[in-house]
């Protein structure tokens, strides 16, 4: 070969390796992953929109995005009574609303429904009983030969009551009232049954003094408001269920740390309502959520020994139709996850 083909070849040489890609650099990136779109869900309150706990975690959750962060698009309803939201519940319109712990045992029992609770956020009964401080009523056992009123039926939690406090109630006048509180104003009735979070707020605000009879206090089980979903929607879809749980709570733990803006949040949903009787709404029923148990293992915590106890106690006393399995009415699959066995919410 001589020299100048030589020299030729090697230029050609030189100006292809000049033009290849440096050895080691990137290649082609892949495209980046679209975000997932977010779930959808359902909440039915199970009452007009106000202050009750179970209510205000999903508000807040809501209004400070916290159901956002879990990737959920979660619409907020109310049900306009009737047992709407049970209603919609098993008809598959809505995937979480709530119901006291007495009705989802109720429900299994009477109807054979396929509900679960999730979360128990009342830890005790939202009813008591209400008497004029003037009356003379110190104890159930001062009810002897007085007037006692009741909403649909003596309840259960009345009877036991009566039970546990050794009172005669061949001895009481048990008469139905209404849901205005101003009968015992009236001294129509000498004890008037009420939800503790409610009605105490507008009898002191009409001027009364008045002393409250708690079932718990005489050793009655009780429990309150709970989270409820349709049984199929553990199996099928459990994520949404821990999703929109952990959120909730986390609403709910937010409003604990800051009343007044829960407050504010709440009357963004119900601006029809009395500020301060939503303010008292929440605060009392804070205090029957917060429990030794729930300090130990997180708001929503529940235990079968609660449940069972208030199942036996419903009964006894007729509250339910025949005993069922209590393991139907709840599960604590989701509070275990999304705690971390000391009571800290799992984030995010």
């Amino acid at each position: 070969m001589n020299r100048s083909r030589l020299a030729a070849l090697l230029l050609v040489v030189v100006l292809f390796s000049g033009c290849a890609a440096p050895t080691g650099s990137p290649g082609p990136q892949p495209a980046a992953q679209p975000a997932k779109p977010p779930k959808k869900a359902v909440f039915m309150a199970g009452y007009k929109p106000q202050a009750n706990l179970p209510f205000v975690g999903v508000y807040v959750a809501q209004e400070k995005g916290f159901f956002k962060e879990q990737n959920l698009e979660v619409e907020i309803l109310h049900s306009a009574g009737q047992g709407e939201h049970l209603k919609l519940l098993l008809a598959g319109h809505v995937q979480f609303t709530t119901a006291n712990a007495e009705s989802v045992l109720k429900q299994i029992a009477d109807a054979d429904a396929p509900i679960s609770a999730i979360a128990l956020i009342g830890q005790k009964s939202e009813q008591a009983y209400a008497v004029l401080a003037d009356s003379g009523i110190n104890s159930p056992k001062d009810w002897e030969g007085r007037t006692v009123g009741y909403k649909v039926y003596p309840s259960p939690e009345y009877l036991a009551i009566l039970k546990a406090a050794g009172v005669d109630r061949s001895k009481i006048k048990e008469v139905s009232v209404g849901f205005d509180p101003r009968i015992l104003l009236e001294r129509k009735v000498d004890v008037y049954p009420l939800f503790i979070s409610n009605e105490p707020y507008l009898l002191r605000k009409f001027g009364a003094d008045i002393r409250l009879f708690d079932a718990a206090q005489y050793g009655v089980p009780t429990l309150g408001l709970t989270y409820i979903v349709k049984r199929d929607l553990i199996k099928e879809d459990p994520d949404l269920i821990e999703r929109f749980l952990k959120a909730a709570l986390k609403g709910l733990y937010y409003a604990f740390d800051n009343e007044a803006e829960a407050v504010d949040i709440v009357m963004k949903y119900a601006p029809r309502e009395d500020r301060d009787h939503m303010a008292y709404m929440l605060r009392t029923e804070k205090e029957r959520a917060l429990t030794e148990l729930t300090r130990a293992r997180g708001l929503g915590w529940m235990t079968y020994e609660q449940w069972r106890a208030l199942h036996d106690m419903l009964v006894e006393f007729k509250g339910i139709s025949k005993p069922i399995d209590v393991n139907l009415a709840f599960t604590d699959e989701f509070l275990r996850r999304i705690y971390d066995g000391q009571g800290r919410l799992r984030w995010p």
